[in-house]
């Protein structure tokens, strides 16, 4: 054969390799699903139609629920914001996550603006998993992880793109005069405003409730930053982590969504006495919030449709923690927003821990309900599962055996502890519950025991009865704590 022609054929064959391979990725790209979490803030677990709310239209969250699984028993890692969020995104339960509370930096004014305690450099979260896997990675939410310039950036935690809140602070204000792109102010056009300022009690002019309002309503546009970042990267798989902002305090919604509720309820203006922003209305307030929040998701979903992605993305929707306590202006029994549950959010009681969560993923989820016991530290382990990833060690499970219906139960335990109000452990193993409070002050607390499957009130305290599960729970606080990175968030262990 000539050399002309070897040349030639070696050509050919080699670009029949590299557009082989080129193609066999595109077609193996295009086989894994895309991953979206909406991650709701301090939406409580009966806040929802689907989970029995009767006052507060939710018909996107219920119709979702409809066509994919519902959980029953599902639990945050945390009963607040930034260690929630460390927690779902590290797959490291609370007695191994370097984020264990809301640890802040800063104050409240925009040239005070600090975040929370960052993540520290090398920190590895399902973003840094799935970007090796060849997925565009997004952020469009409130971070609460370290602000730009920090180790705890969203850049430095695996993310392509960042649009929201860096600071929780800064989100206590739905119409706040800038939000994040990356690292560079967004301005919104919203005067400054410090949303904790109360008003007189002869105060009832509208004026003076309306200065807690702007312009331009902070998830309006994050709304806009979602369409764009799934518009962009459609064409390859991505993971889109939307931790929207509703329905966190302070109560603010646009005019016309408050007026959808306003002859529904009887109620008196708030007047920022328990901090946050005033309000004429804050029962149509707050319900408009969270159907605010339900228009959100509507909205990812005629995204995805839009671009032709429903049959090819899975969609988890779940909160942070449980609703908050009474504080605000928010009145948590007026609207039942825990439930049949005890405690709040920063509680690790079940009203503080369990939450919320629907999984959607046509034509491999089977709608239904599930009452298998699963976390969001298992989030780590089932995106790895999806993309074909490894993972460093984590404290989770998979959860696709549940999301595939052949898993009928878990004997793992879940353990959870808080270093705020007082100091708070508690374990679930099987049907027992164990709780203890007030550690800081009383490191010889004793354990609460509580039969979740029968006294899901968490009711009865039933200890006296059981003293062979205090052993064991001591034993699983033991094995499951390690020393937290700051002094004031240790109350297990003396020495610290």
């Amino acid at each position: 054969m000539k050399f002309k022609q070897q040349v030639s054929l070696f050509l050919a064959s080699f670009s029949c390799f590299i557009f082989c391979k080129v193609n066999a990725y595109s077609q193996s790209a295009k086989s894994r699903p895309n991953v979206i979490i909406i991650y709701a803030d301090d939406l409580g677990y009966g806040e929802t139609g689907v989970y029995g709310q009767t006052k507060i239209r939710t018909p996107y969250i219920d119709r979702l629920a409809k066509e994919g699984l519902q959980f029953t028993q599902f639990y945050s890692g945390s009963p607040v914001c930034a260690p929630a969020r460390c927690i779902m995104l590290t797959g490291k339960h609370s007695g191994h996550a370097y984020i264990r509370g809301n640890y802040e930096l800063g104050g409240f004014a925009d040239s005070q603006e600090g975040g929370q305690m960052p993540l520290p450099e090398g920190t590895f979260t399902i973003a840094h998993m799935l970007k090796k896997q060849g997925y565009s990675t997004g952020a469009v939410g409130k971070w609460g992880l370290g602000i730009y310039g920090s180790t705890g950036s969203p850049d430095n935690m695996g993310f392509d793109y960042f649009y929201g809140y860096l600071d929780q602070k800064q989100a206590h204000n739905h119409y706040p005069t800038h939000l994040w792109e990356n690292g560079r102010w967004d301005s919104l056009g919203n005067k400054e405003v410090y949303v904790h300022h109360s008003l007189a009690d002869d105060i009832n002019e509208p004026d003076s409730f309306n200065q807690f309002t702007g312009k331009i309503y902070a998830e309006k546009m994050m709304l806009l930053k979602t369409d764009s970042f799934i518009a962009k990267k459609a064409l390859k798989p991505f993971f889109l982590y939307l931790p929207f902002s509703l329905p966190h305090l302070s109560l603010q919604a646009p005019f016309n969504t408050v007026n959808n509720y306003r002859t529904e309820f009887k109620e008196e203006p708030y007047r920022g006495r328990n901090g946050y922003a005033s309000t004429l209305y804050p029962h149509s307030t707050y319900a408009a919030m969270i159907t605010y929040l339900d228009s959100m998701v509507g909205a990812v979903f005629s995204y995805l449709k839009k671009y032709h992605l429903e049959k090819n993305t899975i969609v988890f929707f779940t909160s942070d923690n449980g609703a908050t306590f009474q504080t605000g202006g928010f009145d948590t029994s007026f609207f039942k927003s825990n439930g049949p549950l005890r405690g709040a959010k920063q509680d690790v009681y079940e009203g503080g821990i369990r939450v919320p969560m629907i999984a959607w993923w046509p034509g491999k989820i089977q709608p239904g309900t599930t009452s298998v016991r699963a976390w969001q530290v298992d989030f780590m382990e089932t995106f790895a599962e999806i993309a074909g990833a490894e993972t460093p060690k984590a404290d989770g499970s998979s959860m696709i055996p549940i999301l595939m219906n052949y898993k009928k139960k878990t004997t793992r335990f879940f353990y959870w502890e808080f270093p705020e109000k007082g100091g708070q452990v508690a374990v679930l193993s099987g049907r027992w519950k164990g709780v203890k409070t007030n550690m800081k002050k009383d490191p010889a607390s004793e354990w609460e025991i509580y039969d979740i499957e029968t006294d899901i009130g968490e009711k009865k305290n039933i200890a006296a009865y059981h003293p062979e599960l205090i052993i064991q729970f001591d034993a699983i606080v033991k094995k499951a704590h390690q020393h937290p990175a700051i002094r004031e968030w240790e109350f297990i262990d003396p020495k610290f």
